[in-house]
Order: C-alpha cells, then sequence, then structure tokens
C-alpha cells in the first residue's frame, strides 16, 4: 500500500510552481515537509473549524485515494476530481444546498481554506511506492489548487441576454496574528458563484473564484492564468478582498510595487510587481468600474468610498509621497490605493490584463476593498459568534448590491 507521510521535523517552505508537464526520465524525489501555511493546520482553532462544519472528511478522503492509485496518472485524476469536489461542496453549503455538516454558520469561507491545506498537505508529503519526480508532484498541487478554487470552473450560459459577471476572493490572511480569521471576499465568492442578479438591465450571471494569499502564486501568473479565457467573454469584473475598518472602497489606481508584507508562508516580497513583458509595464492601472456610480447608490450598512489615494516617488525624487489624488505624470509606484499587498496586486493584474487585452474602453473592471470582517467586542478566543456571522451575512450582500449598481451603471 502506499502511504500518507506527514513529517513535522524540520520546517520547509515549498512553493508552488506553475503547471509543467513531468517528464518520466527524471529521479523520483523525496517528499517535501509540509509549508508554514500547512503546519497552522494542527492548531485547535483550524480543526474545530472543521469539525463544526464537517469538512474534517474531505483529506481522508483525498488520502484514500492517493493510497489507491497505482500510477501518478491515477494520482493525477484523484487530486482533480477531489479538489472539484471541495469547491462545489463549499459553495453549496454557502448557498444552503445539502447537510450543513455542523453547528458553523453556512456563510464561512474557513472550512474550504483548512480543509484544501489538509489535502495539499497530503499531496505534499505522499510517497508512493512508484515515486514522484519534483515536476510531478508540483502538477498534482497544481491541479489541486486550481480545482479547489474554482479557477477552471467558471462557466456561463450560452446564448445572449444575461450579462456576465467575474468576481474573485482571497483566502483568509494575518493568521498569526489571529488564526480564526475569515476572509469576507472569499465568504463572498462562495455565496455567488453561479447565482443570477436581477438587474434593470435584465439578468446578470455570477461566476466566482478565489485566490491564496502567497507572493509566489502571483509571481507564477495564476491570476492571468484563470482570468485570460474569461475576461474578453464577461460585461463586468472585479477583484474582491478585505480592506478598512467599517467602510468598502472602490480603489480608484493600482500600483506596480510589492512592500514586503509576509504571505501566508511568511514569505515577503518588496520589488516592481513580476510580470510578463516587464519593458511594456506601467507603474499604474486605473479602473474602470462605474465608482461615481457605485459611491453613490444606497447598497448596504457599510459606507462606500471612490478611494484616490496613491503612494509614489515624483518623477526626479527619491523619497515616498502620499497623493490623495492619486499619481503624477512620471512617478514611481509606492503604494496603489490598495496598498502594496497582494490585494493591489491582484487588482494591478487584473486591470493590466484588460488593458493588455485591448479591453480598456470597453470592459468595466477594478477592485473593491470590503470592510474587515470583526467578531464581536471580547470575543478572543470563540470561532465564532452571532455579530460575526451578521458582519459576514452583511458584507456578502453589500457586495451584491454593488455588482447590481455596477451592472446597470456599465
Amino acid at each position: 500500500m502506499n502511504s500518507i507521510r506527514v513529517r513535522l521535523g524540520v520546517l520547509g517552505l515549498a512553493l508552488l510552481t506553475g503547471f509543467t508537464t513531468p517528464t518520466a526520465a527524471s529521479a523520483a524525489q523525496a517528499a517535501p515537509s509540509p509549508t508554514v501555511e500547512e503546519q497552522r493546520l494542527g492548531r485547535a482553532a483550524p480543526q474545530e473549524i472543521l469539525r463544526r462544519s464537517g469538512f474534517d472528511t474531505a483529506a481522508p478522503r483525498l488520502a484514500r485515494a492517493l493510497e489507491g492509485a497505482r500510477s501518478y496518472g491515477e494520482a493525477r485524476r484523484a487530486v482533480g476530481r477531489e479538489g472539484a469536489r471541495l469547491w462545489r461542496r463549499a459553495v453549496d453549503r454557502a448557498q444552503g444546498r445539502g447537510p450543513a455538516g455542523g453547528d458553523l454558520s453556512r456563510d464561512d469561507d474557513r472550512p474550504l481554506y483548512w480543509a484544501r491545506l489538509g489535502m495539499t498537505r497530503d499531496v505534499r508529503t505522499w510517497e508512493p511506492e512508484f515515486g514522484l519526480t519534483e515536476g510531478q508532484r508540483a502538477a498534482l498541487l497544481d491541479e489541486l489548487e486550481r480545482t479547489s478554487r474554482g479557477q477552471d470552473a467558471i462557466r456561463y450560459p450560452h446564448g445572449k441576454g444575461m450579462k456576465r459577471i467575474l468576481l474573485t476572493g482571497f483566502d483568509p490572511f494575518t493568521l498569526d496574528r489571529d488564526i480564526r480569521i475569515s476572509n469576507p471576499s472569499g465568504a463572498t465568492a462562495l455565496a455567488l458563484d453561479g447565482t443570477v442578479i436581477e438587474t434593470a438591465d435584465g439578468p446578470a450571471r455570477v461566476e466566482t473564484a478565489v485566490f491564496p494569499v502567497r507572493w509566489q502564486d502571483f509571481t507564477d501568473g495564476t491570476v492571468e492564468r484563470a482570468l485570460r479565457p474569461h475576461l474578453p467573454k464577461v460585461g463586468l469584473f472585479t477583484t474582491v478582498s478585505q480592506g478598512r475598518v467599517g467602510r468598502f472602497d472602490i480603489e480608484r489606481t493600482n500600483g506596480a510595487w510589492r512592500g514586503g508584507f509576509g504571505d501566508n508562508d511568511t514569505v515577503g516580497r518588496t520589488e516592481t510587481v513580476p510580470v510578463s513583458d516587464p519593458a511594456s509595464q506601467p507603474q499604474w492601472t486605473t479602473t474602470t468600474l462605474p465608482y461615481a456610480a457605485i459611491t453613490a447608490a444606497q447598497t448596504g450598512r457599510f459606507p462606500v468610498y471612490d478611494n484616490t489615494s496613491v503612494t509614489e516617488i515624483p518623477a526626479g525624487g527619491t523619497e515616498p509621497v502620499v497623493r490623495p489624488d492619486g499619481p503624477t505624470p512620471g512617478s514611481t509606484a509606492r503604494a496603489g490605493g490598495g496598498g502594496d499587498y497582494l490585494s493591489n496586486e491582484i487588482a494591478y493584474r487584473a486591470t493590466l490584463l484588460r488593458d493588455r487585452l485591448g479591453l480598456h474602453g470597453t470592459l468595466p473592471g477594478g477592485h473593491v476593498h470590503t470592510p474587515v470582517l470583526q467578531f464581536a467586542p471580547g470575543n478572543t478566543t470563540e470561532v465564532t459568534d452571532p455579530e460575526f456571522v451578521r458582519n459576514r451575512l452583511d458584507i456578502i450582500a453589500q457586495v451584491r448590491a454593488i455588482l447590481r449598481v455596477a451592472a446597470e451603471a456599465s
């Protein structure tokens, strides 16, 4: 029998690579240790979240499938099948289909996050009798990431008469600050995937995907790979992430700079955002979302702002300067309206892709920052509480209302 062996000794940072075609001539490699992100899985809060949602069965199910695999091809099929099953199960749970699996609120995004980490840990540390090359293991992990995040499940109905909206969310992050954290953008993606919003101009179908909070995945082009097939075919897109306390922001400008903050693997990057064809790379990209209409509308209990501020090094200067009204000509980016972390970067990458596809003047798209999802005052230990759930549901509902306004104004 093949075995799943999780080794908790020396901590290794195993970063995902893009899809590669394994070669039979490559020698089998020893399985790496779990990543920093995967190591957190053993703590009490993640285990409680998995148990109270029923998602504690996902990783063991994949482990059994891998134990039964007699070849790399069988393993690849099992990983793709179980990754897609996890995404569909999370979407169904969020939208009220099927069993809840426990008493955790259905709108919670964290069961998907922690279950996926259990599955990636199993794939990363699996040592089958037939052996795996480094490229084969990377391809299995890539398959699992894409399928369990909905990135390859974006499907719109054929025919005319229905507008197409694409929305992306993120995993929880800053988990060493509070392991209980949920990300309302990920919860929104689960709640809205495949749903239809009725607008004054007719129905609009929403399709979603979720992205990791890891610099290396973005360097490897995960955003462009997932979005490129769909941007020419949609009528509206928005990347979404968690931002400031008590407010939504429509980010006017995105900057080509990584500010160095540690990601979910505690890796930092301080550099220009790495993209293909850097010679033509702009320092700034801009939203084409109808921000004036969105900020003027009554979409929910949180105020919505048109955020125009950036941080730049002015042309000929050497020190960063905050510009409340956007960048000046010839300046170098140090932070977009959404900062210098991965929320700014996904907005930059998505809008740069829009522009490189020649869609700037025809495709509304940009970034929405949600309020920080907060627990009830005084709750420093429980994984959930009624105010926490209410805040998340209100944020989800308001994003949906923002999409409706944006669709009608586009």
